[in-house]
C-alpha cells in the first residue's frame, strides 16, 4: 500500500533527475541531492540553473550550500493547519521530510476516528512533524524522545507556530532504548506507538545505534509500553537496503504476535513530480492499525 503526499500547496517537487531534486519551500527553490532520481533531467532550464540555494556534495561526504538568491534562512510553511518552521542545514536537510504528510495524515485521521483518549509516543522523533500532527487531531498527549536537543528545541518552535501550546507535549531529549527502559519501570503505556529510526546514530551520551542489528530487539522493548487496547503501531525507514515487506515481517514477528486482532501494512512514501507523470519514491513504512 503504497502513499503519496499529494495535499501539499507549500511545498512541490517540481523535477528531478541526474541524482538531484528541485523543490519548492514556500516561494523558496532549493535544488538537492536525492539518491533516487537516476533517471536525466530533462530540461534543465533556468529555474534549475537559478534555484535561491543549490547543494552540492562533497567527495570527501558532506557538503555545502550555494546560495545564488538572498532569502531568509528561516521560513515557515503550512500543512493543512499545521506550520512548520524550514531552514537549509549542513547535511542537505531541511528539517522537514514532505513525505510523511501521507503518514501525518493517517496518525490524524485513527486518532480522530478513536473517539478515546489517546496517548502516543513519538520516537527518533526529529523536529516533530507527527508530534504536531498527533497533538493537532486531539490526542491526550504526546510525548517527543530524541537524543538531538538542538532537534528537539526545532520542534518546540514548530509547536509555537502551529499554536499548540495549551495540548499535552512532553519534549524529552534522552537515547531511545534507556527511555523506554524508564517507561517501562514505571508502569506507563501508549496507545500508539511511532518510530523513524535512523541507519546509524549515537544518544546524548555516546550511545550506539545500528538498525540492522537493534530493530527487532527495540520493538520488542516497546511492547512492554504498548498499551493492552492500542491503536496502531508504525515504523518509517529511509534506510539503503530495507524494504518495506522486511519491516512488515518485523512487525509481524513483534506488535501482531502480540495483538493479533490488528492489520498490517506496508509500502513505499512517495512524492508527484509536477514536471512529471510518476512518482519520487522517500522511504518505506510499515504499520500496525487496531480493527
Amino acid at each position: 500500500m503504497n502513499q503519496i503526499a499529494d495535499q501539499w500547496q507549500d511545498y512541490e517537487c517540481i523535477d528531478t533527475g541526474n541524482g538531484e531534486k528541485l523543490e519548492r519551500w514556500g516561494d523558496i527553490i532549493l535544488r538537492r541531492p536525492d539518491p533516487q532520481a537516476i533517471w536525466p533531467i530533462q530540461k534543465e532550464d533556468k529555474l534549475w540553473k537559478e534555484p535561491h540555494a543549490h547543494y552540492h556534495r562533497s567527495k570527501n561526504g558532506g557538503g555545502t550550500w550555494e546560495y545564488k538568491k538572498p532569502f531568509e534562512s528561516q521560513w515557515t510553511i503550512r500543512y493543512r493547519n499545521l506550520r512548520f518552521q524550514v531552514s537549509p542545514t549542513g547535511f542537505k536537510h531541511t528539517g522537514l521530510f514532505p513525505e510523511q504528510a501521507a503518514n501525518w495524515d493517517f496518525m490524524m485521521d485513527q486518532i480522530q476516528k478513536a473517539q478515546r483518549e489517546i496517548r502516543v509516543l513519538n520516537l527518533f522523533a526529529y523536529t516533530g512533524g507527527a508530534t504536531m500532527a498527533c497533538a493537532m487531531a486531539g490526542a491526550e498527549e504526546v510525548v517527543h524522545v530524541d537524543a538531538s536537543k538542538g532537534m528537539v528545541n526545532w520542534a518546540k518552535e514548530n509547536m509555537a507556530l502551529s499554536h499548540l501550546q495549551d495540548r499535552k507535549i512532553r519534549f524529552i531529549v534522552d537515547d531511545v532504548f534507556k527511555f523506554v527502559a524508564r517507561e517501562k519501570r514505571r508502569g506507563r503505556t501508549y496507545h500508539a506507538i511511532i518510530m523513524d529510526p535512523p541507519s546509524y546514530g549515537r544518544g546524548p551520551n555516546k550511545e550506539t545505534w545500528k538498525i540492522e542489528e537493534q530493530l527487532y530487539s527495540f520493538l520488542m522493548a516497546c511492547l512492554d509500553i504498548l498499551d493492552d487496547d492500542p491503536l496502531f503501531f508504525l515504523v518509517n525507514s529511509y534506510t539503503t537496503g530495507l524494504s518495506a515487506t522486511l519491516l512488515q515481517h518485523l512487525l509481524k514477528l513483534t506488535v501482531h504476535a502480540r495483538h493479533p486482532k490488528g492489520i498490517l501494512q506496508a509500502g513505499e512514501n512517495s512524492l508527484p513530480i509536477t514536471r512529471a507523470e510518476t512518482l519520487l519514491p522517500c522511504g518505506i513504512y510499515a504499520r500496525w492499525i487496531k480493527k
